[in-house]
Order: structure tokens, then sequence, then C-alpha cells
């Protein structure tokens, strides 16, 4: 499931191809077929990325909310776009460029106020625009009063968004943090750290349109040649990095995490 950092580039990379353009939204696959009839021709304005959800505002106040989930995925073709390829839930043509979108878990037109309510389930956005300072705060009140573990917290939309499963692996890591720790255990100090190395992990996952959490020294390779398990420290890992120990898996929050227990026992 692509985390934060992906939708922000998409929204940026979109946003620079169709903005301004009255856009052709059709449904190939049939599915969209009516919403994408209330917006098909109109000028898109701008695309907006939250958390993991997309919104594609128009000018007749209306929007195409997305959310990618595991098996949502673009394909980007020049315009006139060739046949579609599978079930294209949305197809986007612009007077350059089009998209297909295949799979998403949600792909609907809907207008501010259901946005408004999509965004409210949320907890801050690393990413998104508005205060740092305030978003930070938002977080720490979440998590010192929560007993649940810091490694399902950080995976909960509600108290961050946009954090996925890579991230969380490769965050508690970095520094050393076991996520088995209850949230209300956590010293100030160590969340401080903690969410420092999440900003910094998301804008260089922004930045080159893919996670990565390495340095180019540990690399030995510039960050934006880096491809597939290269990009992280643990994620995926058979040994650690730091002490050439197993890495292990646990299950929190119903999903798979990989740690080294040497490390951040």
């Amino acid at each position: 499931m692509p985390e934060g950092h992906k939708t922000h580039f998409l929204a940026r990379q979109h946003t620079g191809w169709f903005a301004g353009q009255a856009l052709s939204v059709t449904s190939p696959q049939g599915r969209f077929r009516g919403d994408a009839r209330k917006v098909s021709r109109k000028v898109m304005e701008r695309c907006e990325a939250v958390g993991k959800h997309l919104f594609y505002h128009f000018e007749n106040d209306r929007l195409i909310h997305v959310h990618l989930g595991r098996y949502g995925k673009y394909r980007t073709h020049s315009s006139p776009p060739p046949a579609p390829v599978g079930l294209v839930r949305m197809r986007l043509v612009g007077e350059a460029r089009s998209l297909d979108l295949n799979g998403p878990t949600t792909c609907r037109v809907i207008d501010q106020h259901t946005r408004r309510e999509v965004i409210g389930k949320l907890g801050p956005d690393p990413l998104a625009e508005g205060s740092s300072a305030r978003k930070k705060r938002l977080v720490w009140e979440a998590v010192r009063a929560s007993r649940k573990p810091i490694g399902a917290l950080v995976l909960d939309q509600s108290v961050i968004a946009g954090v996925g499963n890579i991230f969380r692996a490769e965050l508690f890591f970095e520094l050393g943090v076991d996520p088995r720790l209850p949230g209300a255990a956590l010293d100030k100090a160590t969340f401080d750290s903690l969410w420092k190395s999440l900003v910094k992990m998301m804008r260089t996952g922004l930045k080159y349109g893919k996670i990565v959490t390495v340095t180019a020294k540990e690399a030995r390779a510039p960050l934006a040649t880096l491809e597939g398990r290269d990009r992280f420290r643990v994620y995926g890992k058979a040994s650690c990095p730091r002490c050439d120990r197993p890495i292990e898996t646990i299950e929190i929050a119903a999903r798979k995490l990989y740690w080294c227990p040497a490390c951040q026992g």
C-alpha cells in the first residue's frame, strides 16, 4: 500500500500535469461511470494529498476521492491514450497526458462536506501544510494517552496520517525503540526523536518518490539510483546491519513488523 510520501508525490505530479485543464473523465470498467459524468469536461484545479488519500478538486466544487489501498495503481500515457488494459476504474485525459487507475479501494465523486468528514477522522499528516509544532503536539497527546503498543499507534491513521508498514519498521530500527512499548511509557525525548526522524524519512520519500531510509554512505550509491530493498535498513532484510544477528518479525496491529530484538529489545 502506498504510504503518505507517495500520495503527496502523486498530488504534486498530477497537479503539474492537469491543473487548469478541462479533463475527460471516464470509466472504461464501468463502475465509476455515473460519478465520472459529474466532473468530466470540468476544469481540474489541483490534486491534494492528505495521509493516504487523494482529492482531485474540480471547478464545480466536486472532488474525486481516491484511496489506492493495497492494489490501486496508476498508469501514465500520452494523449490520446491507448486501449485500456485490465479493469480501469477511472481514466483522466488531459491535453498532453492521461492517467488510468486500476484497483483502488476508493474512487468516488464527493463534495467538500464529505472531504471534511474524511479528513476529520485522520490524525496530523507530517507532510501536509500547517504548523509542525501543532501537529507534533497533537500526536504526542494521542500517544501518551494510550496503552497500545507504539508500533500500533504510528500505524493508526487517526493518530498519524500517512505512515505505513515500511516507515514503521525503519523508524523504530533507526531509533533503537522496542515497538511493543506502550505509548504511555514513551518518554518525551524519545518521542521528539521519533517525530523528527519520521518527518525526515517522509520528506526524503517525497523527494525521490520512493521510501529511502539508508544514507548514500551506507548504500555506497546515490539515493536516487536505489531500488527494491536496497533502500531499507531492516524491512524485508535477513540480518541486522548493526549487529549482524537475524532480523525477526512480530505481528503488531495485524501487520508483520521487521525488527532486531538485539538492537531494539
